[in-house]
């Protein structure tokens, strides 16, 4: 029998290899005042609290030697990566590449596209560079999941229903296993981030599952503790 992990909208069971853990988009463009997130006019302070979870999660991963990628939503520093409809939507401050308090907007190598320093990868992590909002467009995730005959996907990260759920669902696309921790991830507005977690769950998981960082960690231990 497979452990499983207690979750909505019913158990969630872990395979016999290994999960791969994928923390979204923590940078500090998002969640930190002054960046991105904060200059579209955003609370940028309900993203802050799901990072000692993040942290938590990540310290869980690593102390199971279970495998963590770390993405970064970003663009090359000429633009050419970036399509003019995401370019020129939106009527903000500020738009993607323009200077702001912390470097160019969402551009690679900018302070404000860093991940934030207290879940920085260690060696033997991926941390993965990405143009659009989901983790698998344009980018070597497949190949390194293949590579690691990964089956079963852990997903913490901010926007809930943004960059995080684009991510569940192309990953379900491509026949992952895909399970959201609901305290791991957060959105600028609750409504939304309530409405994403009901969508993922809806009719017997149709994208798939959620549960809490504590009920995660404990079926993961139960499944690769020594």
């Amino acid at each position: 029998m497979p452990v499983t992990i207690d979750a909505k909208p019913y158990p969630y069971a872990l395979p016999a290899g290994k999960p791969c853990l994928i923390v979204i988009d923590m940078q500090r463009d998002f969640i930190e005042p002054g960046g991105f997130g904060d200059t579209l006019g955003n609370d940028v302070a309900r993203l802050t609290t799901i990072v000692p979870t993040v942290k938590k999660l990540l310290d869980g991963f690593r102390r199971l030697k279970l495998p963590v990628v770390h993405t970064r939503e970003c663009h090359k520093p000429d633009l050419s990566d970036c399509p003019p409809g995401k370019l020129n939507r939106g009527k903000g401050k500020f738009k993607i590449g323009d200077a702001g308090p912390m470097g160019r907007i969402l551009i690679d190598g900018e302070p404000g596209n860093a991940l934030l320093p207290e879940l920085s990868p260690v060696p033997g992590e991926l941390e993965m560079t990405k143009p659009g909002k989901g983790a698998f467009y344009g980018t070597e995730l497949s190949a390194y999941l293949q590579d690691l005959q990964i089956t079963h996907l852990i997903i913490a990260g901010v926007t809930t229903e943004v960059c995080v759920q684009t991510t569940m669902r192309e990953a379900n696309d491509r026949g992952y296993e895909c399970l959201l921790v609901e305290d791991a991830t957060e959105s600028y507005f609750p409504e939304f981030k309530q409405t994403t977690l009901d969508m993922i769950t809806a009719q017997g998981g149709i994208v798939g599952w959620v549960a809490n960082c504590e009920k995660t960690l404990a079926g993961l231990e139960r499944a690769y503790g020594v």
